[in-house]
């Protein structure tokens, strides 16, 4: 397996020019789990199989008003993850990077002056989307998406939709990716955790959990 401060190099480079262009810094309950159509339910490892992550500090709320991103939501980030609002230009040519399905990009949530190699990515569908709806064209629109499983979860003060699904890698092997969706009044909202190897996922897990279990409206 190569170095992971080689694939650290490499794996984020799908976003380097997303980043670059469109960022602007302003300021599991488990139910029925649903294996997406032609898609075997993962196989699910006892617990001890990994090592438990580290558990993370809460440090505000984020979604807000007067927050870094304003969104139809808001959730406690853990501490020292940095977020940023993105901005799609219509005519922008990196505007295709933010779109996934049904979904756009709206906010970014960086892992990196916590220590890890990963984002928190926040996406929103347009009125009138299910939560369901929104995070089944989202996994739609990923590159071979395999192990996909769905469940209804309890995501703070609202109810949610959950995905664990795998992504192919650079060794041939996959990585693991999880996302969950909530109904806000202006639509659909997606939190998707992205992390550099099935590790740094595991590491910052914690973070997401943070922000599934705290999301309200604000």
């Amino acid at each position: 397996m190569p170095d992971r401060s080689i694939r650290a190099a490499v794996a984020p480079a799908a976003f380097a020019l997303l980043t670059a262009g469109l960022l602007t810094a302003c300021g599991t309950d488990t139910a029925a789990d649903t294996p997406a159509a032609g898609t075997p339910a993962t196989t699910k490892a006892p617990a001890s199989a990994a090592p438990a992550a580290p558990a993370v500090k809460a440090a505000g709320s984020l979604g807000g008003p007067k927050t870094a991103c304003e969104l139809p939501v808001s959730f406690t980030l853990a501490t020292d993850w940095e977020p940023k609002a993105v901005e799609v230009p219509e005519d922008s040519e990196f505007a295709e990077l933010a779109r996934k399905g049904p979904a756009t990009m709206r906010c970014e949530v960086d892992a990196k002056p916590a220590g890890h190699i990963g984002f928190l990515r926040v996406w929103t569908a347009p009125k009138g989307t299910t939560a369901r709806a929104a995070l089944e064209g989202f996994v739609g629109a990923e590159q071979k998406p395999s192990d996909i499983v769905y469940r209804d979860v309890k995501g703070g003060a609202l109810p949610a939709v959950e995905v664990t699904y795998a992504l192919p890698d650079l060794d041939d092997g996959t990585m693991p990716r999880r996302a969950f969706a909530v109904d806000s009044p202006q639509g659909a909202v997606i939190v998707h955790l992205g992390g550099l190897d099935s590790q740094e996922h595991r590491e910052t897990l914690p973070a997401y959990e943070l922000a599934r279990t705290s999301v309200t409206l604000p």
